[in-house]
């Protein structure tokens, strides 16, 4: 009985851990020269991070539909940014899932870092301190949406489970004018460029796709 017990034990404590995937072979999301973005704006790489000095979204020229997503991110005090994921209107940041990227300091569970914004916190913090490098991979597949961040799986969402407008499964409301399960399945990935009151940058390396048939 303790083995079966501690057995079970295991394996639930491993489907909370995850691996970072090997992305020896991927496609960089983003060209040296920044030429399949839609507009790059004042964004920049420097010493090979990529950074934004204005406001303005990146937006990847190319849409993506089934993916996985893995990249490195840093942040200072009261950065703030996201990832946007398949958006159906560029010109609307409501129109796509942002996963949240900044210092945490604002204290929301539905805005802190890693979070689907406004619609999912993720499960656990597993933020480092600012100025040190963070790990996402992210992986959409149809409806579902699962984030590793930093060797753990802190959100594995099924978009299905989002059927009313404005509003998260677990009845608190969210700003989104489209149910999250009508969301677009495919669309391009953006950056969010400088946001929030300080400004503060955040800089990106290693952003990796591998598009998944």
């Amino acid at each position: 009985m303790k083995r079966l017990i501690f057995a079970l034990f295991a394996a639930a404590s491993i489907s909370f851990a995850a691996e970072h995937p090997d992305t020896t072979g991927w496609k960089n999301l983003f060209a040296p020269d920044l030429s399949n973005t839609v507009a790059p704006g004042m964004w920049t790489y420097e010493n090979g991070d990529l950074v934004a000095k204005d406001h303005d979204t990146l937006w990847t020229q190319d849409s993506y539909g089934d993916f996985i997503l893995d990249l490195e991110f840093k942040v200072i005090a009261e950065s703030n940014s996201g990832i946007f994921l398949r958006s159906g209107n560029i010109k609307n940041v409501l129109s796509a899932l942002e996963i949240q990227v900044h210092d945490s300091a604002d204290g929301s569970k539905y805005g802190m870092v890693a979070a689907i914004y406004d619609a999912m916190p993720p499960s656990k913090s597993m933020a480092k301190p600012v100025g040190e490098w963070n790990h996402f991979t992210i992986t959409c597949k149809g409806p579902l949406v699962s984030v590793v961040f930093n060797g753990e799986t802190v959100i594995d969402a099924n978009l299905d489970h989002w059927p009313e407008v404005k509003k998260n499964p677990d009845g608190t409301p969210n700003k989104f004018p489209v149910a999250l399960k009508d969301f677009a399945r495919k669309g391009p990935i953006g950056l969010q460029g400088l946001h929030g009151k300080a400004q503060a940058p955040v800089w990106y390396r290693n952003v990796k796709i591998k598009v998944m048939e």
